[in-house]
């Protein structure tokens, strides 16, 4: 009975050993370990047993392989931070993972430059997840394909980029321009500055180095809707180089370099390159004042403006924009004639050919000019004529030994055909016509598909004019008095009179 007795007892504690040495030896599967661990000292690479995860204190309990047990340990666990492994599978998965992984598996980096960014894809304009300090140790994981970085001289940088980790977790690109690749296979890694030598964190020196700044000439041109895509396409812009540790100030005025070892606070929104005599200071949440000090001791400053919109994408859509200008145009005719100056003829790719123009030489056309050449549609018209004109664009002759000659016009379409009135240099502010010329020259062109509906009168010259100008008067208001000329009096059907 008491053999019985004994054998009913032991059972339950047999039953909870089984479970209790299941449950002890029951794994996640296998991982690959990306940073080393010191105690047990365990290189990156290695295949290690995923006993656990834990949530709550954001770690891996892991095996100590045989190789890397000591006398000294007790355990044969350990535990490795949640970023520091990474989770495969089964066996053979893990050690075809660190197969590939292996020429980078004992590879780090210092970063030789304070600021350096860690960025969120492998391209120097997107978003930074992290700031590195000179001296920090971050782990690289593998080389990747990316953007081509250019230095200052604006030439490429030599370097590519990678995949990296850094101790603390955070997984991102790299830019090795300014980084020490070194290999580590155990002892004490000092992966990064002491809590206590750590920055604080600044909301406004992150948010600046986030933006692109630009030219405050370009903050104009988009707040104005006058674009000049020849500046617009230098990219010209302030970039504080912290892929290369060398602040540029590129305008149409200067292009100077500033190589840097940190970028310090000097309180008040105001920051300072060290080493250089450059400093920076965001005087509203879009502009921005980049100031350095001359060798002669003068001062200068230069404002910087960041855009709601990326340079390359306003240069798209002003390029849309005008190529909608000059496809009206072309579908309006493509063919233009007029009794006196000859014809225009345009072509869907922005070329055009005049023939029979040779009254408007050399006076308005150079003399030397050939009858063919290009439509640019880069003009803007002031205020007081975007109701009368339906825009203005110039067009370059082409000449002898590829010369190019611009000559300039506004231009309105109606129902009959084009007409144009030159605008002459005296005419222009930069890109704008801002008014007209003393003795306006006007032309007008029929649309050569409706040749059965012209009505066309040549008049003299005003004073100082070309001779035999033709003037088209077809839906002019009554009563129009021509540059003080003469008045005409209108109806639906055209002109019914002229009176001196």
């Amino acid at each position: 009975m008491l053999q019985k007795i004994c054998k009913i007892s032991f059972l339950p504690l047999l039953l909870c050993g089984v479970i209790l040495l299941t449950s002890c030896t029951r794994t996640l599967g296998y991982g690959i370990l990306f940073w080393a661990s010191e105690n047990p000292s365990v290189p990156s690479g290695t295949v290690l047993r995923v006993y656990i995860r834990s949530n709550i204190n954001r770690v891996w309990v892991v095996g100590t392989p045989r190789e890397f047990r000591t006398p000294e340990q007790q355990m044969n666990r350990f535990e490795v931070p949640i970023s520091h492994l990474e989770l495969v599978g089964s066996r053979r998965r893990a050690l075809e993972r660190a197969e590939n992984f292996a020429p980078y598996a004992l590879v780090y980096a210092e970063t030789l430059q304070d600021g350096l960014p860690i960025r969120e894809r492998p391209d120097n304009v997107s978003r930074r997840v992290y700031r590195l300090r000179e001296g920090d140790v971050i782990k690289i994981i593998r080389p990747v394909s990316g953007q081509v970085v250019i230095g200052a001289t604006g030439e490429p940088l030599p370097g590519r980029w990678y995949r990296v980790l850094t101790q603390d977790g955070t997984a991102g690109y790299c830019f090795s321009y300014r980084l020490r690749l070194f290999e580590h296979t155990d002892g004490l890694l000092i992966a990064s500055r002491d809590q206590g030598e750590q920055e604080a964190y600044d909301p406004d020196l992150e948010r600046l180095l986030s933006r692109t700044w630009s030219p405050e000439s370009f903050g104009a041109m988009v707040n104005t809707h006058r674009l000049n895509l020849n500046d617009l396409s230098q990219h010209w812009n302030f970039d504080p180089g912290l892929e290369t540790g060398t602040a540029r100030i590129r305008t149409a005025d200067i292009d100077r370099t500033f190589s840097y070892t940190q970028i310090r606070s000097n309180g008040s929104r105001n920051w300072r390159f060290e080493g250089t005599t450059l400093q920076m200071t965001l005087r509203n949440e879009n502009t921005l004042a980049v100031q350095f000090t001359e060798p002669g001791g003068m001062l200068r400053t230069f404002n910087f403006v960041a855009l709601h919109r990326q340079v390359d994408d306003i240069i798209l859509q002003e390029t849309l924009r005008r190529e909608a200008l000059f496809r009206n145009i072309y579908e309006h005719g493509p063919e233009f004639t007029s009794n006196n100056f000859g014809t225009l003829t345009l072509a869907e790719n922005g070329r055009f050919t005049w023939t029979g123009n040779m009254l408007l030489a050399p006076q308005v056309i150079p003399a030397s000019a050939l009858g063919s050449g290009s439509i640019d549609m880069s003009l803007f018209l002031s205020n007081p004529f975007a109701q009368q004109y339906s825009g203005a664009f110039t067009m370059y002759f082409d000449g002898v030994g590829g010369a190019r000659f611009p000559v300039n016009f506004l231009y309105t379409l109606d129902p009959h055909g084009l007409r144009l009135e030159h605008a002459p240099q005296t005419s222009m502010d930069g890109l704008t016509v801002a008014r007209r010329a003393s003795s306006p020259l006007v032309i007008f062109f029929f649309r050569s598909e409706r040749e059965d509906t012209r009505t066309a009168f040549d008049f003299p010259a005003p004073a100082g004019q070309i001779a035999g100008a033709e003037w088209d008067i077809a839906d002019w208001d009554d009563n129009f008095d021509l540059f003080g000329f003469f008045d005409m009096d209108l109806d639906e059907d055209g002109i019914q009179g002229i009176m001196p």
